[in-house]
C-alpha cells in the first residue's frame, strides 16, 4: 500500500512537470511575439503552434524509441532504433518501472514535451525573414531525427553516457542542440533587411511589445519548475527540493548580473538584457541543477548574466541576426552550463570537466553538420528566405493573409 501511494505521489508530481513543460511553449511565444515586429505576430503563433504539435507527432512515431532504443552491452551507443510506434512494455504502469517514479505513458509525454523546445529556440533566431514551409521542413527534421540520436547519446545510455558526460536537464542535450541549430540556419539566412548599416555597425530593430516579453519570461521561469524539477524523475522531496531552488537562484543571480554588466557596457539599464540574463541563468544551471550548492547556482547564475551581453555583441559582430537572442541564450549559456558541472558542485574534477569538453564538442560538431545539411537541401529545393517585399509587408500578410491586430492600429514598421 506504501509503494502505491508513493508510486501515485511520485506519477502526479511528473505529470505537473509535463504540463509546466507544456506551459513553456507560450513563454516562448510571448517572447519571441514581443522581441519582433507586430506585422510577423500571426507567423510566430503558428511557428509554434506547429513545433508542440509537429513535435509531439514525430516523437510519437519514432522519435522516443530512437532516443531510448535500449543499446545493448558492449555496443557502440552510437545509433539504435527500436521501431515505429509506442506501446506500453509489460509492467510499465506499475511500480517496477522506473523505479516507482512514473508510469511509461508518463515518461513518453515527459519527454515529448522537451523535444519540440529543441525547434522553438531556433523559431526566435531566424524570426521575420524565414519561409515558413522551409522553417517547418527543418523542425521536421531537426526534431524528429537529430533530437532524439543525440539525446541517445546520454539519456538513452549510450556512449557518452559511458564516458562519463553528465548533463541531468538538457543544457546542451535541448539548449545547446536547439541553439546550434539556430546558429547554422541563421547564417545561412541572412540578416533582416535594415539590421546592418552600410558601416557594417548592427542596428537595433525594436519590438513592438516588451510587457507581452516580460510575461513570456516569466512563464518561462515558472515552467523551468518543471524542466529541471521533473527532470529528477520522482518527486523525492529532497532532490526536488534542491533542485528548485537552485534553478531559481541561478535565475536571479543570472537576470541581476547580465543587467549590471550591460549597463557597465552600454551605459543604460536594458530591460531585455535583464530578462536574457533570466534566461541564460536557467539554462546555465539546467545541466547541473542537482548536484550545485545555493552558492554553486548564484556563481553559475552571475558567470551566465556576463557572459550574455557579450555573447550578444559577438552575435553582432559576426554579421548574425538573432531577433530574440536565443543563440546567446540556449547556446553560449548551455555550454557554458555544462562546462561548469565539471568545475562546481558534487560532480567537479579535472577527468569530469573533460567529459563535458567532449560532449559539448561532439553533439556541437554533430548538430552543425546535420543542420547544415538540412538548411542547404531545403535552401535548394523550396529555398529559405523570403523576398523583399514579403519581408518588408509582413510575414503575417505574405504567408498567412491575416492581421495579429486587425482593428488596432499601431505602428507598421
Amino acid at each position: 500500500m506504501e509503494n502505491t501511494a508513493l508510486f501515485t505521489a511520485n506519477n502526479v508530481w511528473m505529470m505537473i512537470c509535463t504540463g509546466l513543460v507544456f506551459f513553456m511553449h507560450l513563454g516562448f511565444s510571448f517572447l519571441e511575439i514581443g522581441l519582433t515586429r507586430q506585422k510577423n505576430t500571426v507567423n510566430i503563433l503558428f511557428k509554434n503552434f506547429f513545433v508542440i504539435t509537429i513535435g509531439l507527432l514525430l516523437y510519437m512515431i519514432g522519435g522516443f524509441n530512437l532516443m531510448y532504443p535500449g543499446f545493448e552491452e558492449g555496443s557502440a551507443g552510437f545509433f539504435k532504433f527500436a521501431g515505429f510506434g509506442i506501446g506500453a512494455p509489460e509492467g510499465g504502469m506499475t511500480p517496477g518501472y522506473a523505479d516507482g517514479g512514473y508510469t511509461w505513458w508518463t515518461d513518453f509525454l515527459f519527454q515529448g514535451m522537451f523535444a519540440a523546445t529543441a525547434a522553438t529556440i531556433v523559431s526566435g533566431a531566424v524570426a521575420e525573414r524565414i519561409k515558413l514551409n522551409a522553417f517547418m521542413l527543418f523542425t521536421i527534421f531537426y526534431v524528429g531525427l537529430v533530437y532524439p540520436i543525440i539525446g541517445s547519446w546520454k539519456w538513452g545510455g549510450g556512449f557518452l553516457d559511458a564516458l562519463g558526460f553528465y548533463d541531468f536537464a538538457g543544457s546542451t542535450l535541448v539548449h545547446s542542440v536547439g541553439g546550434w541549430g539556430a546558429l547554422v540556419v541563421v547564417y545561412f539566412l541572412g540578416a533582416r533587411i535594415g539590421k546592418f548599416g552600410e558601416d557594417g555597425k548592427p542596428r537595433a530593430i525594436p519590438g513592438h511589445n516588451l510587457p507581452l516579453s516580460a510575461a513570456g519570461v516569466l512563464i518561462l521561469w515558472l515552467g523551468w519548475f518543471g524542466f529541471n524539477g521533473g527532470s529528477v524523475l520522482s518527486a523525492d522531496p529532497e532532490l526536488t527540493s534542491l533542485t528548485l531552488v537552485t534553478t531559481c537562484i541561478a535565475a536571479a543571480a543570472g537576470g541581476v548580473s547580465a543587467a549590471i554588466f550591460s549597463n557597465i557596457l552600454y551605459k543604460t539599464y536594458d530591460l531585455t538584457m535583464f530578462m536574457n540574463g533570466v534566461l541564460g541563468g536557467l539554462v546555465g544551471i539546467t545541466a547541473g541543477a542537482d548536484q550545485m550548492s545555493p552558492m554553486d547556482a548564484t556563481l553559475i547564475g552571475i558567470i551566465a548574466g556576463i557572459i550574455l551581453p557579450l555573447g550578444v555583441s559577438l552575435i553582432d559582430k559576426l554579421k548574425l541576426d538573432d531577433p530574440v537572442g536565443a543563440i546567446a541564450v540556449h547556446l553560449i549559456c548551455g555550454i557554458w552550463g555544462t562546462l561548469a558541472v565539471g568545475i562546481f558542485g558534487a560532480m567537479a574534477s579535472v577527468d569530469q570537466f573533460i567529459n563535458q569538453l567532449i560532449g559539448v564538442g561532439v553533439i556541437g560538431a554533430f548538430s552543425v553538420v546535420c543542420a547544415g545539411i538540412i538548411i542547404l537541401a531545403i535552401k535548394t529545393i523550396v529555398g529559405i528566405r523570403v523576398s523583399e517585399e514579403e519581408e518588408l509587408k509582413g510575414l503575417d500578410i505574405s504567408e498567412h493573409s491575416m492581421d495579429a491586430y486587425a482593428d488596432f492600429s499601431t505602428n507598421k514598421n
